[in-house]
C-alpha cells in the first residue's frame, strides 16, 4: 500500500483505510423500468438534469436502470453497462478496457485494485463523424454501508466524433465507511471531441480513489472538469497523454472542502508529441479543519517543440484552521516551448465582506457571493447548464447558504 514515505502520498494518510473491512460485491439489485422506481436522491438529480441522450445508474454493485434514445442509437453509438458490454462488445473491451496508453492495471496501487475487482460501469462508443448533440448522464450511488464500489467508464470517440459525457457521483452519509475506487478512460482518435465532468459528492464516510487518463491523437481536443465535494479522503489522479500533433485538453477542477474532509488531486499534463496544446485550471475553496493538496506536473517529452502548456492552482481560505498545500512542477525536455505555472493561496479580505454587510448583505450571503465569484472562472467555461446548475447550489450548501 502507499505510504507517506511516498512522495505522491506524503500529505494524505491512509492507515485509517478499511480495506479489509469492507465487502467488494454487494448482492445483485434488480433492475427498474421507469425512473419513479430509482432512489429519490436519483430521481431528484435526473429531474434537473434536462434531456438528455442516455442515463445509466449504479446502486452498489449493479445497474439498476439504463436507457438510451433511439435517434442515436441509430446513428451507431454504443452506450451500455459493462455487463452488456462483455456479452455484445468484447473486441472494443479487449483493445481499449485498461491498456496502455489508458490505465492499465500496474498504473497505481488503486489501479490495481480496481482492475481485481471491478464490478460493472458504462461503455460509450461514438463511431466516426458522429456528432451527439445532447448529453449521456451517469450516477452511481452507495446505499449499503460497508461495501466498497469499483465503477468504471470508458469513453471511445473515432475519428471527427463529439459527445458529452456527465459521471455524477452521490450517496448520503452512512453509518459505515465505504470505499469508492473508480476508473475513467478516454480515447479521442484524430479530430474527435470529448467533453467529460465528474461531479462527486459522496457522504463522509466514503474514502474515494479515481484514476482518470485521456487519450488524445492528432487534432483532437478532450475538455474535462471534476467538482469534488464530498468524501472523507478524496485521492483523484487526473491525465492528458497528448501523444499527437494539434492534440489539445482543456483540464478543469472545482473543489471546496469543510469540516475535517482531505482532498488530494494529482494531475499530469504529458506533452508526448510536438505542437500541442493543454490549459489546467484548478480552483478550490477550504474551511472549518479540511485539507487540500494539489500537486500538478506540466511534461515536455524529448522532441516535442512548439508545446504551449498552461498551470493553474488558485485556493481560496475560509477559516484560519484549513490548511492549503499546492506543488505546480515544470519538467521540460525540449527548446522553443511556452510552458507557464503558478498557485496562489488567499483569504477572504474582510474590508470585501464589510462592504458588503454595509449594503445590508448578511455575512453568509457576502461569503456566497465572494465565493461565487472565486469559482464563476471555472463552472462558466462548462457550457452544460445544468451541470452549471448543480455546482452552484452544492456549494452553497456547503457555505451554509442553503440547507
Amino acid at each position: 500500500m502507499p505510504s507517506r514515505t511516498d512522495e505522491e502520498w506524503r500529505r494524505t494518510d491512509i492507515r485509517d483505510l478499511p480495506i479489509d473491512e469492507v465487502a467488494a460485491f454487494s448482492p445483485r439489485q434488480p433492475r427498474v423500468l421507469d425512473r419513479t422506481a430509482l432512489p429519490a436522491l436519483i430521481q431528484a438529480q435526473l429531474g434537473d438534469a434536462g434531456d438528455l441522450s442516455g442515463v445509466v445508474v449504479q446502486s452498489d454493485s449493479s445497474i439498476v436502470y439504463h436507457e438510451v434514445a433511439e435517434d442515436v442509437t441509430g446513428q451507431g453509438v454504443i452506450f451500455v453497462d459493462m455487463d452488456t458490454a462483455v456479452r455484445e462488445h468484447a473486441d472494443l473491451l479487449q483493445r481499449y478496457l485498461m491498456r496502455e496508453p489508458g490505465v492499465p492495471a500496474d498504473d497505481n496501487k488503486f489501479a490495481a485494485l480496481h482492475a481485481a475487482f471491478w464490478t460493472t460501469g458504462a461503455l460509450l462508443y461514438v463511431p466516426r463523424d458522429v456528432e451527439v448533440a445532447l448529453p449521456f448522464h451517469a450516477f452511481a450511488t452507495i446505499e449499503t454501508p460497508g461495501l466498497a464500489t469499483f465503477f468504471h467508464t470508458l469513453i471511445i470517440a473515432e475519428e471527427n466524433a463529439r459527445v458529452t459525457y456527465v459521471d455524477q457521483c452521490l450517496s448520503p452519509t452512512l453509518q459505515q465507511e465505504a470505499i469508492s475506487d473508480n476508473v475513467v478512460e478516454l480515447y479521442a482518435a484524430p479530430g474527435a471531441e470529448i467533453r467529460y465532468i465528474q461531479i462527486q459528492d459522496w457522504g463522509r464516510n466514503v474514502w474515494n480513489f479515481h484514476t482518470q487518463r485521456a487519450v488524445i491523437r492528432q487534432d483532437a481536443s478532450v475538455k474535462t472538469l471534476n467538482v469534488t465535494l464530498g468524501s472523507r479522503v478524496s485521492k483523484t489522479s487526473v491525465s492528458a497523454s497528448l501523444l499527437e500533433a494539434g492534440s489539445s485538453t482543456e483540464m478543469l477542477g472545482l473543489y471546496f472542502t469543510d469540516e475535517d474532509q482531505l482532498v488530494d488531486h494529482h494531475t499530469a499534463q504529458d506533452h508526448v508529441a510536438p505542437y500541442a496544446a493543454s490549459d489546467l485550471l484548478y480552483k478550490g475553496a477550504v474551511k472549518d479543519q479540511s485539507r487540500s493538496v494539489y500537486s500538478g506536473t506540466i511534461r515536455v517529452y524529448p522532441g516535442s517543440h512548439g508545446t504551449d502548456a498552461y498551470q493553474a492552482n488558485r485556493n481560496l481560505s475560509l477559516s484560519p484552521a484549513a490548511r492549503v498545500d499546492t506543488m505546480p512542477n515544470l519538467e521540460i525536455g525540449a527548446n522553443d516551448v511556452r510552458c507557464t505555472h503558478g498557485a496562489t493561496i488567499t483569504k477572504i479580505e474582510e474590508e470585501y465582506i464589510f462592504y458588503l454587510m454595509s449594503r445590508g448583505i448578511t455575512r453568509t450571503e457576502a461569503e456566497k457571493l465572494i465565493v461565487d465569484g472565486f469559482f464563476d472562472e471555472v463552472i462558466e467555461r462548462v457550457p452544460v447548464e445544468a451541470v452549471q446548475t448543480a455546482v452552484r447550489t452544492a456549494i452553497d450548501k456547503k457555505i451554509g447558504y442553503l440547507v
